[in-house]
């Protein structure tokens, strides 16, 4: 269910929000920063040792029939921004199971940005930009926090923003007012602001790194691909989710969005200038459904980013991804790649629903990016893959690894090992890959159901270890074993390892060896 309040009770909860925090932050240390749009305050994290901005615009986001464009310019003002509200985020599906709080400030112009600076004198740190994840359809830049990723080094800056989602961001028809990719366009937004920006608050303007989870780790894959984002960083960090995948980039965005809009009686579908006019004319909660985004056997997520048609606006994907991969023409940058090894618990939900489906046509669960050259084929190929992950036995409870394996690899794996061989044949030395396998013995959240205490590491198990994550996927850090803590510290060290020197373990660290891929 979409949860769209109206601009008046929205400014209501947000005015109250705001004082309530305003007056908390008030007896905390503070600290302005003058950044292009005016001067910003921020205050001291009472429980870290950091000073927090939130909520900060960095572009602002087009409403109306020019809701599917580009970003335009973020406001300015001439008093202090106060950066204390944590709670605004864009219109979404949302999911209170998931997203883990079950009322947010839901506006139209969401385009935020969150930073967090250790408390250190120190300047020109490396900079930290995460993407979050959610299917490309919801979440928001706060769902993980990195706030013990900053603290643990006190080395890094670390930023985190909001992005169109659903519909919004990613109906790509295109044509000149619905060209496609705006929420990807809200990144780049996002990564021109950090470079204009991030020296005010103490960080390195030429010494980023893009990282993200899920959808966010497919995100950072693509922008690396992207030419619009030439200077903007210089170091990627895919967390499961790579450009390869078949949710991460849409084979017939328009096929989609005439499925969508069928649903509301569009007269002429095949008439693209009609289906413009209706998405363009749309209400807002009609974009927004819950049946359409996550379950696609295809291995799809709804709407996602798109190839693009030239058009008036600047385009962020002009090749699929394996295009430019494969030609090498790209900017090589050092990347850490990685997934657990049982990302496919993430399906884990569809278990009972999917089972007899794959049992009666395997070829619906094929990745939409495969291509046939007859049905027969098709079919083929399906039967290939059941045996390979089941043998001769059916999708039931008593295989429910294999249905776990395969999701893994469709979902994630294949399409990461996928893209590794690519760079390095396209000459990039600086490539790492990993495999996340660690359970906590006593987190029941890592138990495999069906099995008997068969324990995984479940989807972005990894992003669960470095960030700070909504309890809902994770214990508090105060309740996990030694052995758990041990591990996230090794992570984190790991990661801030990497974003400042370009590897997880460079020269005179004690981690053991960690070699580039293809060395």
């Amino acid at each position: 269910m979409l949860v769209i309040d109206t601009m008046r009770l929205v400014s209501v909860v947000c005015f109250t929000a705001c004082c309530v925090v305003f007056s908390q932050c008030e007896q905390r240390a503070k600290r302005v920063v003058r950044i292009s749009q005016g001067p910003v305050r921020g205050y001291k994290d009472p429980e870290h040792d950091l000073f927090e901005f939130y909520g900060i615009p960095y572009a602002t986001a087009p409403t109306g029939p020019n809701k599917f464009k580009a970003p335009l310019p973020a406001p300015a003002w001439l008093s202090t921004f106060e950066a204390v509200n944590k709670d605004l985020i864009c219109p979404q599906v949302l999911f209170p199971d998931a997203m883990g709080q079950d009322i947010m400030i839901i506006q139209e112009n969401c385009l935020i940005a969150n930073v967090f600076v250790p408390d250190t004198a120190e300047t020109n740190l490396p900079v930290v930009v995460y993407v979050h994840g959610g299917a490309y359809q919801m979440g928001y830049g706060n769902f993980f926090m990195t706030k013990k990723l900053v603290q643990q080094s006190k080395k890094i800056i670390s930023v985190t923003f909001n992005y169109r989602l659903g519909i919004p961001g990613f109906l790509c028809l295109g044509t000149n007012d619905i060209p496609g990719n705006a929420g990807m366009k809200d990144q780049v937004a996002l990564l021109r602001w950090v470079k204009k920006n991030i020296a005010s608050f103490g960080g390195n303007p030429d010494d980023v790194t893009i990282a993200g989870y899920s959808a966010g780790s497919s995100s950072v894959d693509l922008l690396m691909l992207s030419p619009l984002t030439k200077g903007l960083f210089n170091k990627v960090i895919p967390e499961s989710g790579a450009n390869l995948a078949a949710f991460s980039v849409q084979t017939d965005p328009v096929k989609k969005a005439r499925e969508y809009a069928s649903r509301f009686n569009v007269t002429n579908l095949d008439d693209i200038y009609e289906l413009e006019l209706f998405y363009k004319n749309a209400p807002l909660d009609d974009l927004f459904t819950d049946s359409f985004i996550l379950s696609g056997k295809d291995n799809t997520f709804g709407f996602s980013p798109c190839v693009e048609r030239k058009t008036s606006e600047e385009s962020f994907l002009e090749e699929s991804p394996f295009a430019i991969l494969d030609s090498g023409n790209y900017e090589k940058v050092p990347v850490l790649y990685g997934f657990s090894n049982m990302e496919g618990l993430i399906r884990i939900v569809l278990f009972d629903t999917w089972k007899e489906n794959m049992n009666e046509k395997f070829s619906d669960f094929l990745p939409a990016d495969l291509q046939f050259t007859s049905d027969e084929e098709r079919e083929s190929v399906a039967r290939k893959a059941k045996e390979f992950y089941f043998g001769d036995k059916a999708v039931s409870s008593e295989t429910v690894l294999g249905y776990i394996d395969y999701f893994t690899d469709v979902l994630f794996a294949y399409a990461t090992l996928r893209a590794v061989k690519l760079h390095v044949k396209a000459g990039n030395d600086k490539i790492y890959l990993y495999e996340y396998s660690f359970t906590d013995d006593e987190d029941p959240n890592f138990v495999v159901p069906y099995t008997n205490n068969v324990r995984g590491a479940n989807h972005c198990a990894q992003s669960t270890a470095v960030l700070d994550v909504n309890l809902v996927f994770s214990r508090s850090e105060d309740n996990i074993t030694e052995e758990y803590k041990n591990n996230r510290a090794t992570m984190r060290e790991l990661w801030t390892n990497f974003i400042i020197t370009g590897s997880p373990v460079p020269a005179g660290s004690a981690l053991p060896a960690w070699p580039a891929a293809g060395a």
